[in-house]
């Protein structure tokens, strides 16, 4: 890598529902931090299931960053439930007596269920909102390096990244997960953002696909094999701390705390175990003098990593949204003791309103601003000097 031009940047969003409207916050601080009318200053994009969503997004309006964040923020703080998935009494009765009878039926029916919720409105927004042609048209500008995009395939078992990217870059197959060229289009933002059990699995070519999320034991991985030497990593939790004392809990905790419980698993606990894997290799690799690396023939390098997430737990701000959801879904949620504190957590996945976006969006931006330096610093903008531009040869 020449002295002349700075790193390629990875920006990855990960996955995380309603979450996801965090990361907007936190690209529209950066937007603002930098120059107006600089260019994308990440070339490689990656994004999980709702964070797919945004990064697809960014990817096609990739040539005008500023522009493109503004629409993305404008989308979600605009943004209805029934705008996402079917919320109206009688879609929700439909699908609930349809599980119902099929549990009773023993699945005899003619069709099992697919799913609790109907994201077919999602299809239109996705339409309005990212102009797909724009992804390509910003590759071959060269404001764009690579876009990837990950789902689970439910038939084969693997975390699948999709990804678009510039010529000369080859696909990668590693345990339970690999890397596939694609045009990314709608099809692939269903699949990544496919919940399971809440939202239907898509079928792209020959396999069905949901959720990136499940089974992402490596979510770091598709950024570093497109080429990122530095990530900038958006999550949607705020750092788990040293677990304080358990306390007893007297009473039996609602099923909505157990899908809270397992959300944050899927959604969660993958970047934190990859992100402290990395820098355990970092650490690991500083002892190592270039020179032996060399010749050793070692092939892992550091990884320069840089990580924004929320100042506070998502589902306490929430908690004070419930009452945004139409009533035939707080009927349902109020069963599963989603709409108390203790069950908050599964909604703050699936209170896609734009009350609760506008709160999440303000605190991205809060907690980005706090970090005013080191964003600037990771990006090559220390002391104000623009940095040269990326080298985005393969």
């Amino acid at each position: 890598m020449s002295e002349s031009r700075r790193p390629l940047v990875g920006l990855i969003m990960s996955g995380g529902g309603a979450r996801a409207a965090y990361q907007v916050g936190v690209l529209r601080a950066i937007a603002k931090l930098l120059p107006p009318r600089i260019e994308n200053p990440f070339p490689i994009i990656c994004g999980t299931s709702a964070g797919g969503i945004n990064a697809a997004s960014l990817a096609a309006g990739a040539r005008h960053f500023r522009k493109s964040v503004c629409k993305l923020e404008f989308v979600w703080k605009n943004l209805e439930i029934q705008q996402v998935y079917r919320a109206d009494a009688v879609t929700i009765g439909r699908y609930f007596l349809h599980w119902v009878l099929s549990l009773f039926l023993g699945g005899f029916g003619r069709r099992n269920p697919k799913s609790f919720l109907d994201n077919e409105p999602l299809r239109t927004l996705l339409a309005r909102l990212i102009d797909f042609d724009g992804i390509d048209a910003a590759i071959e500008a060269g404001a764009l390096h690579a876009l990837s995009i990950t789902a689970s395939g439910y038939n084969s078992g693997q975390s699948v990244s999709f990804f678009q990217a510039a010529p000369g870059i080859e696909g990668w197959n590693r345990a339970q997960r690999l890397g596939s060229r694609a045009e990314i289009g709608i099809e692939h933002l269903m699949a990544t953002s496919a919940i399971p059990f809440v939202f239907p699995a898509v079928r792209i070519h020959r396999e069905w696909f949901g959720d990136g999320s499940v089974r992402q034991v490596a979510p770091m991985s598709p950024a570093l094999h497109l080429g990122a030497e530095k990530v900038l990593v958006i999550g949607v939790s705020p750092p788990r701390e040293l677990p304080g004392e358990r306390l007893y809990a007297p009473v039996y905790p609602t099923l909505a705390q157990v899908a809270g419980h397992l959300m944050n698993s899927v959604f969660i606990d993958g970047m934190e175990v990859d992100l402290e894997r990395i820098a355990r290799v970092n650490r690991t690799l500083s002892f190592i003098p270039e020179d032996i690396r060399s010749n050793a023939d070692i092939h892992l390098r550091t990884v320069d990593i840089l990580v924004i997430a929320p100042s506070k737990p998502l589902e306490q701000i929430a908690a004070r949204h419930t009452s945004h959801f139409p009533w035939a879904m707080r009927f349902a949620l109020g069963g599963l003791g989603a709409l108390k504190r203790q069950g908050s957590v599964l909604a703050s996945y699936l209170l896609f309103h734009k009350g609760y976006a506008r709160d999440l969006i303000e605190l991205g931006y809060q907690d980005a601003m706090r970090r005013r330096d080191d964003i600037l610093n990771f990006l090559g903008y220390s002391g104000g000097a623009l940095p040269p531009a990326p080298d985005q040869s393969p």
